[in-house]
């Protein structure tokens, strides 16, 4: 179709979404179709429709990052170059979440950024800091951030900032780690453009728990997508066979297993149960290639909910 405009979908809610065109105007369109569903970060191909929009086609998908568990999919956003994962000093963060999210976006093939929040919080932040050695370790970039603190100082912003330039970054992390007062930070207008787009979807408090797409700067060249807090992160979309590639302290002792099929849970003459590491977890690692006992116990926790046959 000759008329069709191009977009990108910067929020949604329900059958309503808000497109926005190669010049910053922002129009209310509609999906065509059940099965043309959008998601933030999503180039589509829309006309217009009286004062609104339709979305006639979705342009192909870099990548897609969701979860899944028995009874639904929650797609976070599409199109992106980094997740950056939030968590905080305290309250305690779950490990298993983290990794979960990790795991999510190695399938996609999606950078991911650890932020821990809270430097400031003496000893937990020197615990939760010790407790992401193995994730520095197998090459996650780790960074400390102080949003606020009894002073009212911050700290690690402008290092952030460069791991965020001319990126389009997820923001996502449990509910109370600061992840609205970093987007806040980082965005100061951000509060009057979710009220914007409330009132714009007619979504009342939804914009709240919904996706929310932010550019950081006047040039539209680095993005900040706001998403909602979760408490648990299904990865039903994962077959348990492929677990052990998509974490790259496992993935790095893979081939050296006696047999081709191995779980890495009990056969003998496992290449990756040979590196976990036992004894003192406190005390650094001598194998260059060791997989915390922590991390492995991750592992087999999540095999064995992805090889459950009652899984629909």
């Amino acid at each position: 179709m000759a008329d069709l405009q191009t977009g990108l979908v910067v929020a949604s809610h329900g059958r309503h979404c808000l497109v926005e065109s190669p010049d910053g105007q922002r129009r209310i369109c509609h999906p065509r179709g059940k099965k043309n569903a959008v998601v933030v970060g999503d180039q589509v191909r829309w006309q217009v429709t009286g004062d609104e929009g339709s979305i006639e086609r979705v342009d192909q998908r870099r990548n897609l990052f969701y979860r899944q568990d028995e009874m639904r999919t929650k797609s976070f956003a599409a199109n992106l170059d980094q997740v950056l994962v939030l968590v905080a000093a305290d309250p305690e963060f779950s490990e298993s979440q983290l990794a979960r999210a990790l795991i999510a976006a190695q399938a996609e093939g999606i950078d991911a950024l650890i932020v821990l929040n809270k430097s400031d919080l003496q000893p937990a932040f020197d615990r939760a800091w010790a407790r992401l050695e193995p994730y520095r370790r197998m090459g996650c970039q780790v960074l400390p951030l102080r949003l606020k603190s009894a002073d009212g100082s911050e700290g690690g912003l402008d290092v952030l900032r460069q791991h965020l330039d001319d990126k389009r970054t997820l923001v996502l992390g449990p509910s109370g780690v600061g992840k609205s007062t970093l987007v806040n930070r980082l965005v100061p207008e951000a509060r009057a453009q979710t009220g914007e787009i409330s009132r714009a979807l007619n979504s009342g408090k939804h914009t709240t728990t919904s996706t929310t797409w932010y550019w950081v700067d006047t040039e539209r060249h680095t993005a900040l997508i706001d998403s909602p807090g979760f408490q648990e992160f299904g990865l039903n979309h994962i077959e348990a066979m492929q677990l052990a590639h998509l974490m790259p302290d496992l993935n790095a002792t893979l081939g050296d297993c006696r047999f081709y099929n191995c779980t890495h849970l009990h056969e003998p003459g496992c290449g990756v149960v040979a590196h976990v590491q036992t004894g003192d977890p406190d005390q650094p690692a001598t194998d260059p290639l060791a997989i915390s006992e922590n991390r492995y116990r991750l592992y087999r926790e999540f095999f064995a909910e992805l090889s459950d046959k009652r899984r629909y």
